[in-house]
């Protein structure tokens, strides 16, 4: 399978924070499955730390592409084409980091790693 990591199932996975559902957990270990971090899980991470909402993710605000590396995790950009997709989606979600989440994931034929029942609204396919 290929994986995309929502920002909170990220950090729980290198925290080993045991909210981390299990099969959550044994989809990430499996090694027959690539698991990819979206370059916006970087970018909500560094802002929600900046601000002091995770004030336990300093280490990953600072050196994102270093702990991605250390997993084997695959960094997914983020392109023109799917910044367009995500400022297009319609529903009622409006945070902009879940939906390149949700665009990114629709479009690479992802499956979202993510306790986000929202996400369900889309067409999108998610494991929690």
């Amino acid at each position: 399978m290929r994986l995309l990591l929502d920002t909170h199932a990220l950090i729980r996975w290198l925290a080993g924070d045991p909210s981390l559902s299990a099969d959550a957990k044994a989809a990430i270990i499996d090694p027959e499955n690539e698991i990819f971090v979206s370059a916006v899980s970087a970018w909500e991470i560094a802002t929600k730390h900046r601000i002091g909402r995770l004030p336990h993710a300093e280490a990953l605000a600072l050196d994102a592409s270093g702990a991605l590396a250390s997993q084997g995790s695959i960094e997914l950009p983020i392109t023109v084409l799917r910044g367009q997709t995500a400022g297009s989606l319609p529903g009622p979600h409006r945070d902009p980091f879940d939906r390149m989440l949700i665009a990114q994931a629709t479009f690479a034929g992802l499956l979202l790693v993510s306790n986000e029942a929202v996400f369900d609204l889309y067409a999108v396919r998610r494991l929690w």
